[in-house]
């Protein structure tokens, strides 16, 4: 069996969401930036509006503090804090209101116990355990010429994917809950938020792009354990 990295197939598989992801960076990079150049009417940072969002549905025990990085905003469930990078924490641009809401809509989730978050939140153990040694237990498989590791690999696997597709109605939902309270909650006006769900909308693309990777990682996986098309370990 060959290595992942100079075996054909594997690019076959993995080069449609490589490129869709690349895409989905580049759009998510760009449309923030766009907008991170036009100020709400409101005149409320990120921050401010991820809190305005939260205390209007009542929701008054999540910390809101900044964290380091580009776009490395989100939301722990574990502390109840809600962490945003520098360019969303201050900026009271409609780029960092839309996403410090999409944040702010991760923890009205958690509180509302928004089904798919609670499924998401219990398969990080799995999907961190599935991601790291899936690859491990089939090149140790198909080195040792052994089927079930090999298959194995391709089960514990199955919870990264899991985690993946599972994102999507996540992230969706934070999206709109977003778009929604950010205008009944008098943060944005209805044409601002039109903007502002433009940034949401382009993010959104980086988790489809995750979950088709995903989605063919684990089809190239099945093939070489045999379990797709009947191909096997030769």
């Amino acid at each position: 069996m060959p290595m992942f990295g100079i075996d054909p197939m594997y690019y076959f598989f993995m080069v449609p969401g490589l490129i869709l992801a690349g895409i989905a960076a580049l759009m998510t990079k760009s449309t923030f930036a766009r907008y991170a150049r036009v100020g709400a009417s409101s005149g409320l940072t990120g921050a401010e509006a991820a809190h305005r969002m939260l205390q209007s549905q009542g929701v008054t025990d999540v910390r809101i503090e900044p964290v380091r990085g580009f776009l490395s905003d989100h939301y722990d469930p574990m502390s109840r804090t809600l962490r945003l990078s520098p360019d969303v924490y201050g900026s009271q641009s409609l780029s960092a209101i839309g996403v410090a809401c999409h944040e702010a809509g991760h923890a009205l989730q958690h509180a509302a116990s928004y089904a798919p978050l609670m499924v998401r939140t219990a398969l990080v153990p799995l999907a961190s355990f599935g991601s790291n040694m899936a690859v491990w237990f089939i090149m140790l498989g198909a080195m040792l010429t052994l089927p079930g590791l090999m298959k194995l690999g391709v089960i514990v696997f199955t919870a990264a994917v899991a985690f993946s597709l599972v994102t999507l109605p996540v992230e969706w939902d934070a999206s709109a809950r977003a778009k929604r309270l950010m205008v009944t909650a008098g943060i944005v006006g209805p044409s601002e938020q039109v903007y502002a769900g433009r940034v949401l909308n382009a993010a959104f693309l980086t988790y489809i792009a995750g979950a088709l990777t995903a989605v063919m990682q684990l089809l190239y996986f099945m093939m070489r354990a045999g379990m797709l098309g009947g191909r096997r370990h030769d």
